[in-house]
Order: structure tokens, then C-alpha cells, then sequence
């Protein structure tokens, strides 16, 4: 608005819905004459659509242009109360013909308003329609009627901005002069009613992506100012993202037509007019650009990979729009991590995640790498639009510019990529923040960036940034799922005393990372180690906390040594206490390497396969079966399998070997085959296994595996006889001294003197402690060789021992402080016959 040109005094609130001409109300025109034909007011109408479709703003404008009362229209679906028409003016109708402009009839005016309601675009639109709205006394008139939606972004309920105006309006006072304008774009009201629009008005330049940035700050001082708002007529302003609906010139127009109908009549003919040319040309431009951008819309956003949308907006925009695009990322949006609020600043790290050009190859691989994290120093074009948010346009990049430019960066000299080229850097940004950017250049021999393009530009950078954000969002999502899934796994150490292990997990699928699968091994008395695989049926945060609950407590009563069967009873009390919203199935199994021995219980689970090292045969071991965890009321059976060193357990979940539509007989009968096949480590026998069944299930033509998948493998090595050695001592007190010998003995002939001594104490401290409580039956003690040396002293007092803290006069609690110092590790647990005290020391090495 021209600061210089008087202007009505602002209307009350009750008439925020004016418009006022954007080129000065009540100023003279451009030749100097009489007042324009767009001075003054024009009415506009407000209406906001919410997420659902229906109306939750109808403002006096709108009742006044379509008939309808505020209270008739809130609530009701907005289709059928706006303008979903497309239909064309008359093409007979002047007024029309010199409102919309002469490819406007002829060539249409796209989509009508019910594409926005209905689709929910993500980028404005506009139109017009002609209908039939209520008028006084039962009557009806008709409306020509422009309009315009914008898409509303933000955690509010609102999702569009419908403005609207009577084209009959601009009738009085038609341009006169062939200079009068010929576009208009609707600006936005600061007090205008409805939840947020404060915040819209401050937004305009996003609202109205088609602006330049002075044309919005303009209208935003100019709504601020008057406070309703306002219709802008321009004469020079191009709109590529809104269709080209205009003011035309009218005069010229009508001279051009009584040229051709003289030349028609007089049979000559019509010679093409220059200016006709160059208004083809520039709607073709026009045109083009938009079916750019729309082409652009349809190729990117296709993934929810962060890195491949990258990668299709590179390859969308080269060769057709640039030369060469840049795109550089936040650091933690590249992490799939939250940031700091405020405006980046120069320590910032950006990375360069793709370069796409049409130089020679590997132009820009030494100088600009993609995967390099960078700082962008202050003072240089970049820095400004990842500060600021807008689109920064150099032209030309002269000789001194590149040197100033490139003065800023220590590491490399990028003037011979920059130099004489044209660039235009963008932000990807969205909800008003800015994720990231692109850098892009022309050659010297194609045409210069223009403010058209800086247009084209930032609406492409506003598109690709909403769908960065997506896949941003999506990305953080599941690094928070992956993080939550990891930290309710164990993590499983590659050996247990007599055996090797192996584990994979894999998520069902890439929207739902988290489940309810889940494995365990468990360190038990006497060598043994607890197996465990269980499913909670279902996925999501849900599954995975009771499959946490779950796993808790069967750690808790594993290292109770409670026999497989009651373990599983006493987990199905547990789930029922827990609720009756879940089930879940269950395999535990308990391996002795000592005794070659399996004791193994399912809670309605698919069984495991055991793969004979003595001939390479597989087979499904028969168990019974139970029912799930939460059932209640239903009793579990546990059986003992006998085993030989080399033998391989291999317990997984349904998710591995079924498939919707296909007989769980066919993934169980692949495990069988392909745990049977032979390979050089534990990792690599599980990797055959998930490539075997992936490749069964996509032989079905059934799909993809859609469940997570939890696999245990272990390798049932054993321990040999020579490497254990068990004694049975009376109660007698001198049997202490019987077995501190026994021990040095014994750790000599397996040449671990080094470990005498340490060992003998700890030895004597447990034996005499057992001598004291032990009430009828025998001492038993047993040293085991394995990966650690493990010494294990039992008697039949179930009372376990305690830690105590013993002063100088103390006679009782120094041993377990002395076991509990020279140990690795020590423990007690209870056992059928009364308890088990254990302590480990690390063998030296070899």
C-alpha cells in the first residue's frame, strides 16, 4: 500500500470483513485520472474448515455474499454450502471476458473448490464459480464468485482458509486505461474471529507462498494497520502457484477485439498481435511452472526414507530447474533426533547428504563430499536463509562474490564451482522450522535465476520440506522405537558354561518396530543355563510392556531354579494378576551341561528344533503342548531330552515360519531343513535360517513376513567328565581341611596353581559354613572347569546366607566378605534338598 495515499479510517469489528484495494484506496491511477476501479472496499468473505469437512468459522462477509446465516453455517459440512463449482463465465458476458481473461474461457479454470475439500490439498488453490444463493423474500440470485483456499498447518482442528469475493464487486468504475491492473491475490485479516488467526495474519508470507517477500510484508503492515481484510490488486505481480485469475485490461481487450471483428468482416487476415504473444507466453510460463511443481509433488514423498526423499527432490529439480542442487540436513535431523528451538547459528552442523549435477563426474566428489558434516560461517548466503527461512537469490556470481564467498570456508576453495554461475539457495523448512537446505546453480550458459524462480523455488523447498519433516518424524519415531525395543532385549553373551549362543530380532515391520517377541538366557546353580523364547500375542507399545513384565519375572523365578513346569504355572498366576487383556506363549528350557540333558516346558508355543551333531539330522522336538500364558486353570508338562556336545537348540517364534494364507507346516518343515545345514559360526547358522524362510515364504507368492521374529540358537558343547571334580564330605568340622586339599590337589593336576590359593581360602570359608548349618545329610562339594573355573558347596539347610557387615569384635560374618572380595562372582540360591552357595574365578590366561 502506498504510504503517501489517504485511506478511510478502519471499520469497527463488525466490518472485518472489507477489502481494500492494495494499490491505495482512493488514489488516482497510474495516468493520473480519476480513481481506479479497485479503490475502496471490496466485501470479503472468511470461512474455515476443520479437519472433519465441517464449517468452524463463517464470518458476516461470507453470510453476506452466500446467503447463509452464521448459525445455519457452523457445524455443517462446507461443500455444501461454498462454491464447489468449476463452471466457466459466460462466454458472451464482457464483464466476465474482461475479469478472468481470454484463456481463462477458453482454456478453464482447473478444479473447483470441492478438490480442496475433498483431497485437502497441501498447497493453495483458486477459482471461481457461479451459483445460486438465497436472497429476500424466498428469491434467489445468482453469483459470480472468486476464491481462494489455503491449507492450514499447526496442532489446531482447523485445516483450510476459504476467502471469497463477489466478482460483481469490480463491476462499477471498470478500468478505464489499458494500464490498469490485471491480478489480485486476497490478503489475510489480523482480527478476524477464529482460534489462530492472530498467528495467521504473522504468517502471511506462508499463506501466500506465491508473494514476494516485500509484496507480504507489505500487506502484512497494511492488515495490521486497517485490521480486516484485504483484496490486493497488482498490476505487475505473477502468481505461479495460484491459477491465473485476473483483472484484464479491459480497453485494450475490447480494441483488439473490434480490430479482428473489422478485419473478419472486411475479409483480411487477422495478423497475431504482439501483445497477445507475449500474455500467450507468459500464461504458458505460467503454466509450465505449475505443472512443474506439480510433476515435482507427484515424484517425491514416495518413501518414508529420509535419505531417498532427498534423493528424489535432487533428481526432480536436475536438469529441469538447476544445474546442480545441494541438499544439506541438521545434524540431528539426519540422527533422527529432536533439537533446540531458536534460529541456527554458525556452530550449527549441517550435513551434505546429496550433491546432484550434470558436470562432469566427480567434479564436486573431492571438493564437496556428500556425508561431510559442515558449519556455515556468517556473512555468506547461506547462512542467511538457514537463519532467516527465506530463499536468498544471487543472480550472478561475479569474480569478487566467489572470492568473498569462498573466503569464508578454510578448509577448500569452492570458487571454480561457484563463479559465474547463478545460484538460489532455499529452505526446507516446516511448522516454521528449518530442517535443512539446498544449494542451486545454473551454468553461465543458461538463463539467470529470476524472482519468478526464487518463487518456484521456495514453493518446491515448502513442498520437499513437508514431506522431509514426514519422513523426519518417521525416522525419530523409529529410533525411539528401535532404542525402547533394544532396551527391553537382553543382551545375551556369546557363551554360558557349556554352551555357545546366538540371538536374532527382527521387527515385524517398519511401522510397528516394537513387539511383544522376546528371548532370555539365564545363569543357573550347578552349571545349568535357563533358555527362554515367548510371544506376547499382539504389537505396540502395549505388547512389549507385558512382554517386559513378563521377561522380569521369568528372571526373577529362574534364578530361584524353580523346575520348568511350576515356572510357568506360577507365570500364568502372574499374568491373570496382571489383567486379561493378553496372552502370550512360552518355551523354557533348562540345559545341564554336566548331566547332557534338556528339561524343557511350552506354554503353547511352537516347538524347537534339534539339530543331532551326529549325523546332521533335525527334528521338531514332540512337547506338550499347553495353553498360552493367561489362560489360567490349565496344567503344564515338563519332559527331559538327552543330548550329546555339538548338538544345536534352536527356539524361535511364530513370526519366523508363519505367514498369513500359507500352513505353518511349511515354515516349520524350512526351520527344520535349512537349521540342519552346516556353518562356519553361530551368527552364521542364524542368518541362513531367516534367509532360508524369507526365501520359502516369497516362493508361496504369500508376501512378506509381517510378525517380529525372536530367535535363540544355542550350541550344546558340554562339559566333559575330566573337567569336573566332586567330593562328598561328612559333618565333621576336620572335613575342612580335607577339602582345602582336595581342591589345591586338584587345581594342580589341571595346572591352575595360580588359583590355589584364593580358591582354597574361599573353599574352606563355604565348606565350614555348610559343616555348621548342614543338619543331617552330607556336604557336597564340586569344582567345575569350564570358562571359568566354578566351585559349588550344597547342604540341606535351606536358609540362605547374607552379606553382613562384621565390626573388629565380630566372630561371625567374614567369610562372605572374604568370598565376596577375591571372587568374579559368587551367589546362593535354594534347591530341592536346601540351598547352593557358588563363587567363580577368572582362569589365567593360556
Amino acid at each position: 500500500m502506498d504510504r503517501g495515499t489517504e485511506r478511510e479510517a478502519p471499520p469497527s469489528r463488525g466490518a472485518g470483513d472489507q477489502a481494500s484495494g492494495g494499490a491505495g484506496a482512493g488514489s488516482a491511477g497510474p495516468s493520473g485520472g480519476a480513481g481506479r476501479a479497485d479503490a475502496g472496499r471490496v466485501p470479503l468473505a472468511v470461512v474455515v474448515v476443520d479437519r472433519e469437512g465441517l464449517v468452524s468459522h463463517w464470518s458476516a462477509g461470507a453470510r453476506r455474499l452466500f446467503g447463509v446465516a452464521r448459525e445455519e453455517a457452523i457445524g455443517q459440512p462446507a461443500i455444501d454450502l461454498l462454491p464447489v463449482s468449476g463452471a466457466l463465465p459466460d462466454p458472451d458476458d464482457d464483464f466476465a471476458d474482461d475479469l478472468y481473461g481470454d484463456h481463462a474461457v477458453h482454456e478453464g479454470l482447473g478444479p473447483g473448490l470441492d478438490s480442496s475439500l475433498d483431497r485437502g490439498l497441501g498447497y493453495p488453490a483458486a477459482g471461481r464459480a457461479r451459483l445460486t444463493v438465497p436472497a429476500r423474500d424466498d428469491d434467489h440470485r445468482r453469483v459470480d464468485v472468486l476464491w481462494w483456499a489455503y491449507p492450514l498447518v499447526g496442532p489446531g482442528t482447523e485445516r483450510l482458509l476459504v476467502l471469497a469475493a463477489d466478482a460483481a464487486a469490480l463491476r462499477p468504475g471498470r478500468p478505464a486505461d489499458p494500464s490498469a491492473v490485471e491480478r489480485i491475490a486476497p490478503g489475510f485479516a489480523l482480527h478476524t474471529d477464529f482460534p489462530g488467526a492472530q498467528e495467521l495474519a504473522r504468517r502471511l508470507p506462508e499463506i501466500l507462498p506465491s508473494m514476494s517477500v516485500g509484496d507480504s510484508a507489505r500487506i502484512v503492515a497494511q492488515v495490521l494497520e486497517l485490521g480486516y481484510p484485504v483484496m490486493e490488486f497488482s498490476q505487475n505481480d505473477r502468481v505461479p502457484v495460484t491459477p491465473d485469475w485476473g483483472v484484464a485490461r479491459r480497453v485494450e481487450r475490447r480494441a483488439r477485439r473490434e480490430r479482428a471483428a473489422r478485419a473478419a468482416a472486411e475479409g483480411a487476415p487477422t495478423a497475431r498481435d504482439p501483445v497477445d504473444e507475449g500474455e500467450d507466453l507468459e500464461y504458458v510460463a505460467v503454466r509450465e511452472r505449475l505443472e512443474f511443481l506439480n510433476e515435482v509433488s507427484g515424484k517425491i514423498g514416495t518413501s518414508l526414507d529420509l535419505l531417498r526423499t532427498v534423493d528424489e527432490v535432487s533428481r526432480a529439480v536436475v536438469p529441469r530447474f538447476t544445474d546442480v542442487a545441494g541438499t544439506y540436513l541438521r545434524e540431528q535431523v539426519v540422527a533422527g533426533e529432536g533439537f533446540p528451538d531458536g534460529v541456527p547459528d554458525t556452530t550449527t552442523l549441517w550435513h551434505r547428504v546429496a550433491v546432484e549435477h550434470t558436470d562432469e563426474p566427480g567434479r564436486w566428489d573431492d571438493v564437496v563430499p556428500v556425508g561431510e558434516a559442515v558449519q556455515f560461517p556468517a556473512h555468506t548466503p547461506f547462512f542467511r536463509c538457514l537463519t532467516t527461512g527465506e530463499p536468498v537469490l544471487v543472480p550472478w556470481i561475479s569474480e569478487q562474490q566467489g572470492h568473498a564467498i569462498a573466503a569464508q570456508f578454510e578448509k577448500r576453495d569452492i570458487r571454480p564451482l561457484i563463479t559465474g554461475r547463478s545460484m538460489l539457495v532455499v529452505p526446507l523448512k516446516a511448522r516454521n522450522v528449518v530442517l535443512g537446505f539446498m544449494i542451486l546453480l545454473r551454468h553461465p550458459e543458461r538463463a539467470l535465476f529470476t524472482d519468478m524462480d526464487r518463487v518456484t523455488g521456495a514453493e518446491l523447498a515448502a513442498r520437499a520440506g513437508l514431506v522431509l519433516d514426514n519422513a523426519r518424524m518417521y525416522t525419530h519415531q523409529e529410533s525411539v522405537a528401535e532404542t525402547l525395543q533394544d532396551s527391553m532385549l537382553p543382551h545375551i553373551p556369546p557363551r554360558r558354561a557349556g554352551c555357545e549362543l546366538a540371538t536374532r530380532y527382527l521387527p515385524g515391520t517398519l511401522l510397528g518396530r516394537v513387539g511383544g517377541d522376546w528371548f532370555d538366557t539365564v545363569k543357573l546353580p550347578g552349571a545349568r543355563t535357563a533358555l527362554v523364547v515367548g510371544d506376547v500375542m499382539g504389537h505396540g507399545l502395549n505388547s512389549a510392556a507385558m512382554m517386559g513384565q513378563l521377561r522380569t519375572a521369568v528372571q526373577t523365578m529362574a534364578a530361584l531354579d524353580l523346575p520348568p513346569a511350576q515356572l510357568l504355572r506360577n507365570l500364568d498366576d502372574l499374568a491373570q494378576r496382571l489383567g486379561d487383556a493378553y496372552l502370550a506363549t512360552c518355551l523354557y528350557a533348562v540345559y545341564d551341561p554336566i548331566a547332557s540333558e534338556l528339561h524343557l516346558a511350552n506354554a503353547g508355543h511352537i516347538p524347537p528344533v534339534l539339530v543331532r551333531a551326529a549325523d546332521g539330522r533335525s527334528e521338531l522336538l514332540d512337547l506338550p503342548t499347553g495353553a498360552p500364558i493367561g489362560v489360567g486353570g490349565v496344567p503344564f508338562e515338563a519332559v527331559r531330552v538327552r543330548v550329546r556336545p555339538g548338538d544345536r537348540l534352536v527356539m524361535c517364534t511364530d513370526g519366523l515360519v508363519e505367514t498369513r494364507g500359507e500352513d505353518i507346516g511349511v515354515g516349520l518343515a524350512a526351520l527344520c531343513e535349512s537349521a540342519a545345514h552346516p556353518a562356519a559360526s553361530m551368527d552364521d547358522a542364524c542368518d541362513t535360517i531367516v534367509r532360508a524362510l524369507a526365501a520359502t515364504f516369497a516362493e508361496t507368492g504369500r508376501g512378506g513376513r509381517k510378525d517380529d521374529v525372536a530367535l535363540l540358537m544355542a550350541r550344546l558343547s558340554g562339559i566333559a567328565p575330566d573337567d569336573v571334580a566332586e567330593w562328598r564330605l561328612d559333618l565333621d568340622p576336620a572335613q575342612a581341611a580335607r577339602a582345602r586339599a582336595a581342591v589345591r590337589e586338584r587345581l594342580r593336576d589341571w595346572r591352575l596353581d595360580a588359583l590355589a590359593d584364593p580358591a582354597e581360602l574361599m573353599v574352606s570359608e563355604l565348606v565350614t559354613n555348610a559343616l555348621r548349618h548342614s543338619r543331617r545329610r552330607p556336604v557336597a562339594l564340586r569344582l567345575v572347569r569350564g570358562d571359568t573355573l566354578l566351585c559349588e558347596v550344597e547342604d540341606d539347610d535351606h536358609e540362605l546366607p547374607n552379606l553382613l557387615s562384621a565390626g573388629p569384635g565380630d566372630e561371625a560374618g567374614r567369610g562372605l566378605r572374604v568370598v565376596s572380595a577375591l571372587a568374579r562372582g559368587w551367589g546362593a540360591s535354594r534347591t530341592a534338598e536346601g540351598k547352593s552357595v557358588w563363587f567363580e574365578l577368572t582362569l589365567p590366561p593360556r
